[in-house]
């Protein structure tokens, strides 16, 4: 936990020396906003660089950790050092996403799968809540309408009578969150849309996204902000709570909190790898090549990533995964030529999990099917 403090401190020092210093048009280091999953990889690699300056504190980036979502629409504002370079995202832009982008006249960009991730789901190792999860528990516990019905589940004992008898209370990421797109995306959809009383609803009516894709509101699910060690605190504060986090945040806090299996699989290094863990997801990063000719350390970034994202890599050191076989190719290859990104190839508003899946490295190609 203490490398994971100095990073937030170190990001907040360098957004008080970025406000002091000079106008945007004139800034020298780069501007990398988005995930919070993905900030400590991004300050680690970050800190591999040069410093742009000679002033004592001075830094190659400044990044900011304000969520995937916010991330992409600071991003897709326009084209111009007043606006990021770079955006990091624990989920894959949407359609809709790159259209505002281009609408702003941010069209030719670079998209490169940084590595693996997975939604993890924690509890308090000092006498906290442990029994096996599933997807299906996890949809009926926070799903704001599951199947249709309405949502009555206090305790955990209500979704399966070999839960325990405990208040579902569950702190996790707010909507901008990239973890919690890939929550809806990765768990409660795909249980939803099995239900064979989901047949013949139209995905993006009304009825679907409130029954697929809504979380409850009710005060069971807390948000917790963007910043998964908050999320983590209150877990290892309240031992009869569930926390939703990213796979990294947990592994580096093993002495504070414990995961539930997810359909029988642990989260480990290797099942994220592989796919066989359900809640499995790529995490990637997106280059504003318009800005490559005034920000040429740009391209040094991205290459500091090739060198830290392997196996044995300081990155795997930190908790991230790094992606298997053809998906590390694509990314090496994507990192060195930075190649324009086709959106024909990109989901539509987050929902098209498999398609990330599939990044993954499963052997096979196909998302793991919904845990019963």
């Amino acid at each position: 936990m203490k490398i994971r403090l100095g990073l937030t401190l170190a990001g907040a020092a360098l957004a008080l020396l970025t406000g002091c210093d000079s106008a945007p048009e004139e800034r020298q280091n780069l501007l990398i906003v988005g995930s919070s999953t993905i900030y400590p990889f991004a300050v680690a690699v970050a800190d591999q660089m040069k410093p742009t300056s000679d002033a004592e504190g001075a830094s190659a980036a400044t990044i900011e950790s304000i969520g995937t979502g916010e991330g992409i629409e600071r991003f897709c504002a326009g084209v111009g050092l007043d606006t990021p370079d770079i955006v990091n995202a624990s989920r894959r832009m949407t359609r809709e996403e790159y259209a505002t982008c281009a609408a702003n006249g941010v069209s030719d960009i670079a998209e490169i799968q940084l590595g693996l991730d997975g939604i993890v789901f924690i509890s308090s190792v000092d006498e906290g809540l442990e029994f096996p999860l599933t997807t299906r528990a996890v949809y009926q516990a926070l799903a704001a309408s599951p199947f249709g019905s309405s949502q009555g589940s206090e305790n955990w004992s209500d979704i399966d009578p070999a839960f325990p008898e405990a208040p579902i209370v569950v702190y996790g990421p707010p909507e901008t969150s990239g973890t919690r797109t890939s929550l809806i995306d990765l768990v409660m959809e795909p249980v939803c849309t099995s239900d064979a009383g989901m047949k013949g609803f139209g995905k993006g009516s009304d009825r679907y996204e409130t029954m697929c894709r809504t979380i409850r509101s009710d005060g069971k699910y807390l948000d917790q902000g963007e910043q998964d060690d908050v999320t983590l605190r209150k877990v290892a504060q309240n031992p009869r709570s569930i926390g939703v986090l990213g796979y990294s945040y947990y592994e580096e806090n093993t002495d504070k909190v414990r995961a539930h299996t997810l359909g029988g699989v642990a989260p480990t290094e290797e099942s994220i790898m592989d796919g066989s863990y359900p809640a499995s997801r790529p995490l990637y990063m997106y280059v504003k090549k318009a800005h490559l000719e005034q920000m040429p350390t740009i391209r040094d970034y991205v290459g500091r990533w090739t060198q830290m994202w392997g196996v044995g890599g300081t990155l795997e050191g930190m908790g991230l995964v790094p992606s298997g076989g053809e998906a590390m190719e694509a990314a090496m290859a994507a990192a060195t030529d930075l190649p324009t990104l086709d959106p024909g190839e990109l989901p539509s508003d987050g929902s098209e999990a498999g398609a990330d899946q599939v990044a993954t490295g499963n052997e096979d190609g196909e998302a793991p099917a919904p845990a019963e």
